[in-house]
């Protein structure tokens, strides 16, 4: 497979602030960990659209973007009310898969990391298709 391989410095990536709130959280408190790959959803959509495209246009493109593979550690917790800052930066990309790293941060620390594989569907046959052009070589 050819790849080609993105920068992932600060230049290359793309923050999304995110606010903690009680729906986010367990009884303690403390946000729940599936929420942590909301927060990063919701930074890949807003990269997506820094990018010119949104999901609906994708999607009456019948193009769809998937979670292929996901890594996640956790190191702290984050809790109610919290300003958090989730970033996505292109770090792999191929002719239908591109890889994101994604950290989310409480004042600078990182509480989650995660690398995301995202493939790039035919929504009618649901099988691989090649990126858009616009998404095709990503230069952040």
């Amino acid at each position: 497979m050819n790849e080609t391989f993105m920068g992932d410095t600060v230049n290359d990536t793309f923050t999304l602030p995110v606010r903690v709130y009680i729906e986010d959280t367990d009884a303690g408190g403390i946000v729940y960990y599936v929420n942590y790959l909301k927060f990063m959803e919701r930074a890949r959509s807003e990269w997506l659209r820094a990018q010119g495209l949104t999901q609906a246009s994708l999607l009456a493109a019948q193009i769809q973007l998937v979670v292929y593979r996901l890594d996640c550690h956790y190191a702290r917790p984050a809790r109610l009310d919290d300003a958090l800052d989730v970033t996505a930066s292109v770090i792999k990309q191929s002719r239908c898969r591109m890889s994101f790293a994604q950290t989310v941060y409480c004042d600078g620390t990182p509480l989650c990391r995660a690398t995301v594989e995202i493939a790039c569907l035919d929504a009618r046959r649901l099988r691989p298709r090649a990126w858009p052009p616009a998404l095709a070589d990503i230069k952040q």
